[in-house]
């Protein structure tokens, strides 16, 4: 799967994208996030707010407790705003 982080969460994870391949037990977002902080200090700060990241799969924005199922492509980046 293809990772893709956007502003400050590429900023503390340190690379801008990255493919992994994922334990086949992930079936969340949440479940993904939770593996990732467990990678490393830079994983635990980009996302030391859970339900402050939001996230996309194949280009659609998904919640927490959508379920990953085929995705090819999930981005993560903090909440937008208008201006």
């Amino acid at each position: 799967m293809k990772l893709v982080y956007f502003a400050w969460v590429r900023e503390r994870v340190g690379i801008a994208d990255e493919t992994l391949d994922i334990p086949t037990d992930l079936a969340t977002v949440t479940d993904l996030v939770r593996w990732l902080k467990a990678r490393g200090e830079n994983y635990q700060a980009a996302f030391a707010r859970e339900a402050l990241v939001r996230a996309a799969l194949d280009h659609v924005h998904a919640k927490p407790g959508s379920p990953l199922g085929d995705a090819r492509e999930i981005a993560f980046f903090p909440p937008m705003t208008g201006g």
